[in-house]
């Protein structure tokens, strides 16, 4: 009997002893450890490298593998790449009213810097989420409209609130700007550009917080343009000073005027820009009277944003309805190519291509570009937005041929390619979570 009980108890023994080596090896995978993203500890986490890839497996096209990659849930629905840097940035919300901006590596997934938790005028959703450059460097920034406080009774007491954030380091400064309308924010220039969408705007240095408004009187408009005080709307913003378009004719603050820099063939006067990037500008042109297809076609123009010169030119055919929203300018990490709608520009080779079929039906939207030249949309595509929500059918097209290669139906398309060859990819599960999904591309 006593033999008995020994041996139970160095069995119960050698059990404990397991169960203790088990917990140590389960401690050692990172969530305690110091550097490896254990609870109470903000250093970066180490990518997770699995050989099924992230547990969300979409159905993406042959040019990318999900056997590989990263996968953040429940974020925001804005994101924004850092092309220096790598780094991806996205928001999380930490409770009803608090958000944190955080970072990852866009190639591994793995965590970088993150803010500290603050709280938006509007925290009801979402802040916005831009990326700007000035003077080389770039900066993160999250904004939000809102009241200043809960006791706020008129417009005087309404801001833009600005965060902006040193994409290297994470360092950060508040910006408030008073505003009593609601704003347009574009950072597609050196510097932060409010907007009221007519003539009141505010630029903001992301480097020194400077803020400086400019006076509608301020926009110097071209002599000899009746159409330019029409309509009037502070576009962009430019090296060289504020884009201003008016009905039927854009220029630059005290810099170059569209009338001079219309492309051949065009009615000098009939330039309306249509969307803006980093150092370009998309404008729509009229052919000129006489010319072969004047009746049926415009001329599409991608211009240098510092000089205003035609950059490279296709003509389209015209919409039968104009637009409420033009399509939105998206380039590749590069910036060799230009996409817009079913407009794609090889900046390189200085050449456009309009992606429709010869009679203008079957209407195309592209909603990103690789460095390859592959170009990624549906049709027929309403918007960006309903494309990258699955809706339309989707193709792959290569720019210089300007052939749509249709993909199967289910397929998801990536949003944007970092510039490690990464494609990200959105998709909303049935909790009504965001996934932001990286596959990177099969030959790499």
């Amino acid at each position: 009997m006593r033999q008995k009980i020994v041996r139970l108890t160095l069995v119960a023994g050698v059990l404990v002893l397991a169960l203790l080596l088990l917990l140590a090896t389960c401690g050692a995978g990172g969530n305690g450890k110091k550097g490896e993203g254990g609870k109470g500890d903000d250093g970066p986490k180490k990518p997770v490298q699995t050989g099924a890839g992230p547990a969300t497996q979409l159905t993406v096209p042959p040019a990318y593998t999900t056997r590989r990659g990263w996968e953040l849930i429940n974020t925001s629905p804005d994101y924004a790449i850092s092309r220096t840097t790598g780094r991806l940035a996205y928001l999380l919300r930490v409770s009803d009213n608090q958000y944190r901006l955080e970072t990852i590596d866009s190639e591994t997934g793995k965590a970088g810097w993150k803010g500290e938790n603050w709280r938006p005028p509007a925290s009801k959703h979402f802040p916005k989420l831009l990326l700007v450059t000035k003077d080389d460097v770039e900066y993160f920034v999250t904004w939000a409209y809102g009241k200043v406080g809960v006791n706020a009774l008129t417009p005087a007491d309404t801001i833009v609130s600005l965060d902006v954030y040193n994409a290297t380091d994470g360092s950060r400064q508040r910006i408030e700007v008073p505003w009593n309308s609601a704003p347009t924010v574009d950072t597609s220039g050196p510097g932060i550009l409010i907007s009221d969408g007519r003539t009141n705007s505010v630029l903001v240095d992301p480097a020194s917080g400077r803020i400086t408004k400019i006076a509608p009187t301020a926009l110097k408009y071209p002599k000899d343009c009746p159409s330019c005080r029409q309509l009037t709307e502070v576009f962009g913003l430019t090296t060289k000073g504020l884009l201003v378009s008016g009905a039927r004719e854009f220029w630059v603050q005290g810099g170059w005027f569209s009338r001079n820099i219309a492309p051949k063939g065009t009615d000098r006067s009939s330039g309306i820009p249509t969307t803006v990037a980093p150092g370009w500008v998309l404008a729509k042109w009229q052919l000129a009277k006489g010319q072969k297809r004047a009746a049926t076609h415009d001329l599409w123009a991608v211009h240098d944003a510092e000089t205003g010169k035609p950059v490279a030119t296709v003509e389209c055919h015209k919409v039968a309805i104009k637009p409420g929203q033009y399509p939105q300018a998206v380039m590749s990490p590069s910036r060799t190519y230009l996409v817009a709608g079913n407009l794609a520009f090889d900046l390189e080779t200085k050449k456009g291509f309009c992606l429709e079929a010869t009679d203008g039906s079957k209407p195309l939207t592209l909603v990103s570009v690789t460095d390859e030249g592959i170009a990624y949309g549906a049709t027929p595509g309403r918007n960006a937005a309903d494309v990258l929500a699955g809706r339309g059918r989707p193709v792959q097209v290569e720019v210089t041929s300007g052939v749509p290669e249709a993909l199967p139906a289910n397929v998801r398309l990536p949003a944007t390619e970092a510039a490690a060859g990464v494609g990200v990819f959105r998709w909303t599960d049935e909790l009504d979570r965001l996934h932001l999904l990286g596959y990177p591309r099969a030959d790499r």
